[in-house]
């Protein structure tokens, strides 16, 4: 499966609209907890597994493939690292975390 792409169709879009690259990329499975896992610093590929349960090695160089070709992550000598533009990726997840505490809240049937 090609990674995501602006300007190409993706799973469930054949417009290309940047958007719809970014939710086919970030839809699949493991990629958004590697963003997570990368949030701090570098990390290597031994401690992203060891953080990761249930990952295969294979599909975490699957994932990390895409996150490189993607731009959102790069290699360095301590492991792999989030771009700036990765970054900003994490960055505007922050709304995204606040709503599901909102939800959570609700669903507990604590909130509105």
């Amino acid at each position: 499966m090609a990674t995501p792409r602006p300007g190409r169709p993706v799973r469930g879009s054949t417009t290309g609209r940047p958007l719809m690259a970014a939710f086919d990329l970030l839809g699949r499975r493991w990629t958004l907890r590697l963003i997570w896992e990368l949030r701090e610093g570098p990390v290597g590929a031994r401690a992203l597994l060891a953080r990761c349960d249930g990952l295969s090695s294979s599909v975490l160089y699957q994932r990390l493939g895409e996150l490189l070709e993607a731009r959102l992550v790069v290699t360095t000598a301590d492991g792999y690292a989030l771009t700036s533009v990765g970054a900003r990726l994490y960055t505007a997840l922050d709304p995204l975390e606040e709503w599901a505490a909102a939800w959570a809240e609700s669903a507990s049937g604590t909130g509105d």
